[in-house]
């Protein structure tokens, strides 16, 4: 009788268990987390925990249990049939996604194909799997953003032919861009982790009624990761450490997150540091890239030192240390708070491009490096959700921002060295409202105000005395303003149709005082007191379930900083571009045309044609000082130059992406960008835009099979010939090579690269690979820094 009893009660134990599924990636078997579980006969909503695990005893007897994840096809089970599986589900990722969640949009979660702008995202396994060096590597990895390089340190992404301070970053829903963003290269983006990223998206086109100034060519959003709570009165805990070496630059990268949540309660740790020294070109390509020698101090002379591998890049070594900590707190279904941290400092950095610059057969400088790039910001996020009359959801972001840069630079043979600093502190508050209004209309609403403080200092020390005296600084002291408001409607006309409009009014202001002490200019002070009016509408005609069109017309403003107003730098030898306070706002116009189709699931074919016309384009021109088209700028008579008004630009292209599942775990994806720009210049003629790539891409081939993946990949860039080069690029002989003629001009290229991830136990994977496989040398046109040659990547992972 006790053994009955016994067997009965494990019996029953057993059945209480069987009602706990466990979710697993049906070509993985690994468990996947946070698979919305629910049904038609129940208002719950469950999820699984990061054992693929929940608990269906709720579900118990019903018909239409369905499992449902993006990027996943969805799966639907009656109860009894989940019984006879041992409870026990697969989920098959989806080999095309048409309705994956994205937020740039207009800051708040939406289904992709509702939206009338092209969208590229990269999720943390798109990340994981390819190993991207920085946050500028991570963005050449969608195939839809261009990078260029002036050093290892950097990397300024190139969209829809715009660029740098006509692009816009935000990270977190913050915006990043600040006062100092100037219209040539810049490498803030290096200063964001790639292995804290939860996801990044990239929204093209000009997009300035959510996100205001600056966002002409597209914006970029890196979304960090996000603490999780736990669903049971267990501590949830989460976290991987990472340890990655490469060859080409004998990187040495540590990383380390964890995730501790409570009900309430979460918080997110991340800490990564790399060390990368001097980067390897490849072996064959134009000999214009190889720089064989290095400028070297010895008994208080400068020496021009061969190398022992001409290949090497020097200087281009570089570390960089991030931090991260985000504390969230949620007392209730309607609350939820979130405070971050965020802090990344870079050590100095040769500017290698500066270092590949003679005079007279001997190099230009012995000295040009950027000092350490400190970034630090904290956020304040308040999240609310409540069906009252204003809103059914409100997001309010408060931020604080420190940004430090530095140019250091020092003739050859010269003993003054020249420092010149600067600083911005940048304050920022957002106010983002959702509301429905019945069942076919969605409006979103918000406020901004942005202030950014801007220091900027100069320093001349004699490296022999060691005498140090105040010089000219880069920037005046100055302060720049933006408040603006905004409104945009989704309204859904049919099932297969979706609208939206919206309009934005900014108001931006613009406070200098400028030194005199070292330029007699004719002003001592500069101010702007101006505003922008921008909107858009758009559309998408969902013909059927597998084919959507989308159409978008949309307007977009940069409004003058202080880089554009009150700049002096020497663009290039024997050119000075001195400071203009009579600057007003450039402004975009942009039509997208798009299509999305799904043929079976064979194929799927993604083509987005775009045009934009930029007016008032602020543009580099011959100017005056005093009277003087010349002045004597740092020992170099010099002619003078500045940013004005002066342009029309005119850019269109096409983005296309073609994807073929092959079966058996093969599928094959291609992505290609062409794009042209023109711009005006003083004499009425037209010049190819500086910021206009060629034409650029990358074609996968990758293979799937349970824990392991592999992929073959090529990267390419087409020709760049000197008669479609920009005005401003063609006497730029450092950077590029040069033809059978002595002309100026970038070669094509392409590597071949092959990635793998093996995942050899519950907690342990491997992955890394070999790039550019043929050892090319190549250099991404308007780089001043060769790609890497081949290069070995070798990264283990530990997943607890």
């Amino acid at each position: 009788m006790k053994i009955i009893i016994l067997l009965g009660v494990l019996f029953y134990t057993s059945m209480i268990y069987a009602q706990k599924v466990t979710v697993q990636d049906k070509t993985t078997n690994e468990p996947i987390e946070f698979v919305q579980v629910g049904s038609k006969g129940a208002q719950e909503v469950l999820f699984t925990n990061k054992k693929g695990e929940v608990d269906i005893s709720i579900f118990k007897g019903l018909n239409d249990i369905i499992f449902k994840l993006y990027g996943y096809e969805p799966r639907e089970y009656s109860y009894e049939t989940l019984l006879e599986n041992d409870f026990i589900i697969e989920m098959s990722p989806s080999v095309f996604i048409m309705n994956e969640v994205v937020i740039s949009a207009n800051k708040w979660s939406q289904i992709s194909s509702d939206v009338p702008y092209k969208v590229s995202k990269l999720s943390a396994k798109d990340i994981a799997f390819h190993n991207p060096q920085t946050a500028a590597d991570l963005l050449s990895v969608s195939g839809d953003v261009f990078v260029q390089k002036s050093q290892q340190g950097g990397g300024s992404p190139m969209i829809r032919g715009f660029a740098t301070n006509r692009l816009l970053y935000t990270i977190d829903g913050v915006r990043m861009n600040t006062a100092i963003f100037r219209g040539g290269n810049v490498q803030n983006v290096i200063s964001l982790d790639a292995f804290a990223m939860e996801n990044a998206e990239v929204l093209f086109g000009s997009s300035s009624t959510i996100y205001g100034s600056d966002a002409v060519g597209g914006v970029m959003s890196f979304q960090t990761l996000k603490p999780r709570f736990s669903d049971n009165d267990q501590p949830y805990v989460k976290g991987k450490a990472i340890a990655r070496y490469a060859t080409a630059n004998n990187e040495k990268t540590g990383h380390f997150d964890i995730n501790v949540g409570w009900k309430k309660w979460a918080m997110v740790t991340s800490v990564s540091a790399s060390k990368f020294e001097d980067l390897k070109q490849g072996s064959f390509g134009p000999d214009d890239y190889v720089k064989p020698y290095h400028v070297q101090r010895v008994d208080s002379v400068d020496v021009v030192m061969a190398q022992d591998d001409p290949l090497l890049q020097q200087p281009s070594a570089y570390s960089q240390i991030n931090l991260m900590q985000k504390v969230r707190f949620s007392p209730n279904k309607n609350w939820d708070f979130e405070y971050g941290f965020h802090f990344s400092e870079t050590s100095s950095y040769g500017r290698y491009d500066r270092h590949t610059s003679l005079k007279n057969g001997a190099p230009k400088y012995a000295e040009w490096n950027y000092g350490p790039q400190k970034w630090m910001m904290n956020q304040l996020s308040i999240t609310n959700y409540s069906a009252n009359a204003l809103y059914d959801q409100m997001n309010i972001k408060i931020a604080h921002q420190e940004f430090e840069e530095s140019r250091i630079d020092r003739k050859f043979n010269k003993s003054k060295r020249r420092t010149r600093t600067e600083s911005v502190t940048a304050y920022s508050l957002n106010a983002d409202f959702a509301k429905r209004l019945g069942k076919k209309n969605n409006l979103f609403y918000g406020l901004e105000y942005i202030i950014n403080d801007v220091n900027s200092i100069g320093v001349s020390e004699d490296i022999n005395t060691n005498i140090s005296t105040a010089s000219a600084s880069r920037y005046p002291m100055a302060q720049w303003q933006s408040i603006g408001a905004y409104v945009n409607d989704e309204y859904t006309l049919t099932d297969q149709i979706t609208l939206q409009a919206g309009l934005r009014y900014t108001h931006f202001l613009l406070d200098a005082d400028f030194d005199n002490t070292f330029y007699s200019f004719p002003f001592q002070k500069a101010n702007l007191d101006n505003g922008a009016l921008t909107g858009g509408i758009g559309g998408v005609y969902k013909i059927n379930s597998k084919t959507v069109l989308r159409l978008n017309a949309s307007t977009a403003f940069r409004s003058p900083n202080v880089d554009d107003i009150g700049k002096i730098f020497d663009s290039e030898p024997g050119t000075v571009v001195i400071p203009n306070p009579n600057l007003n706002a450039e402004y975009a116009y942009n039509v997208d045309l798009g299509i999305t189709k799904v043929i079976g699931n064979v194929l799927k074919l993604d083509l987005t044609g775009y045009y934009t016309i930029l007016e008032n384009a602020l543009v580099r021109r011959n100017f005056t000082l005093n009277g003087a088209d010349s002045i004597l700028y740092d020992g170099t008579l010099s002619q003078v130059q500045a940013l004005q008004n002066a342009a029309k630009a005119n850019v269109y292209g096409l983005q296309a992406g073609l994807s073929i599942n092959l079966t058996n775990g093969f599928l094959l994806n291609s992505k290609f960008n062409y794009q042209v720009g023109e711009e005006e210049m003083d004499d009425g003629t037209v010049s190819p835009s500086r910021h206009a790539a060629p034409w650029f891409g990358v074609t996968r081939l990758s293979y799937t099979y349970r824990k392991l993946k592999l992929e073959l990949n090529a990267m390419y860039q087409g020709e760049r010939k000197n008669e479609d080069m920009s005005v401003s690029e063609i006497g730029k002989t450092d950077i590029y090579a040069l033809d059978e003629n002595g002309n100026t001009y970038a070669p094509s290229w392409y590597t071949l690269n092959l990635k793998i991830m093996y995942q050899f136990h519950e907690n342990f994977s491997v992955s890394g690979g070999l790039e550019n496989i043929t050892d090319q040398r190549y250099r991404p046109y308007s780089s001043g820094l060769s790609g890497a040659g081949r290069n070995f990547i070798l990264s283990l992972t530990a997943n607890f």
